[in-house]
């Protein structure tokens, strides 16, 4: 009995980890925090990481997909949020420490409430998602949790920065809170280098500090790909992370004529010139 106890413990903590390691993405690659913007009315986004690889104290993973995360445009300045990561655990296991785990699993609403200049206005943009925390497959519990993540955003002609301010109630009830900055460079630039430093408190647990650099490179309108490498503190425990992926934008379906006009209208209005 002592040894199955010693089993489930072991399993449990090993998940443990890797959910503290690497948290929940929230939809903008290469990143962990995300953007004040969402997908377009009638539009399906995808982000992707084909592997990543993910290291922590002395065990190997790869994680495969990575970062993926559905976007669907389901209202005006709203989307339906939906992402997950599958660990893959390498090398030898302790026994009962399952091979393959879905982690980081949730369904969130994303609505941004003030319209700035990530939508071609002026001003910061501001914008919350929040949600369900889903059950996770092996992982340390199948309880479910709730978010909430408060970002604001500002672009300059030299670069954008991304503020998130990101609670959670999570799938073991107690406290976790996510305070990250994402710095990117010049917006028009094909490829701009980009930076993400976050501290992350989990208030009966440990706390994770991260700093993740890299870049994206804009390959078209629709498609975008990314290239980072993560490292962090979790606990007293080094971990570092490779991450290589994609965001390819889809359009589902084409909005009716009437708020098509009117958001052609917005973004094309100017004061009237008098002679």
């Amino acid at each position: 009995m002592l040894a199955l106890v010693r089993k489930v413990g072991l399993a449990a903590a090993a998940s443990c980890a890797v959910v503290l390691g690497s948290p929940s993405a929230l939809a903008y690659r290469p990143f962990d925090g995300t953007d004040a913007d969402t997908a377009e009315l009638g539009e399906f986004e995808l982000e992707l990481g084909p592997v990543h690889y993910y290291r922590q104290a002395s065990q190997n993973y790869l994680i495969a997909p990575a970062g993926t995360v559905l976007n669907f445009g389901i209202f005006p300045r709203t989307e339906l949020v939906i992402d997950f990561d599958n660990y893959v655990a390498l090398g030898t296991l302790t026994p009962g420490t399952p091979r393959d785990s879905v982690l980081g699993d949730d369904v969130l609403i994303k609505h941004t409430f003030r319209e700035g200049v990530l939508q071609g206005k002026t001003g910061a943009s501001i914008a919350a998602e929040a949600g369900v925390l889903t059950p996770q497959i092996n992982g340390p519990t199948d309880y479910v949790g709730a978010s909430l993540d408060i970002i604001t955003s500002y672009r300059w002609s030299f670069g954008s920065l991304h503020w998130n301010e990101w609670g959670e109630y999570t799938r073991d009830h107690h406290a976790d809170l996510f305070t990250g900055v994402i710095l990117e460079g010049p917006h028009d630039w094909k490829v701009r280098p980009v930076a993400e430093l976050y501290y992350d408190k989990d208030f009966e647990g440990v706390s994770v500090e991260s700093i993740l650099l890299g870049g994206i490179w804009h390959v078209r309108d629709s498609f975008d790909l990314d290239l980072g490498a993560r490292a962090a503190r979790v606990g007293a425990e080094n971990a570092f992370e490779a991450r290589l992926g994609l965001t390819w934008a889809i359009a589902m379906w084409e909005p009716k004529q009437e708020e098509q006009e009117e958001k052609e209208e917005q973004e094309t209005s100017e004061p009237p010139v008098h002679d």
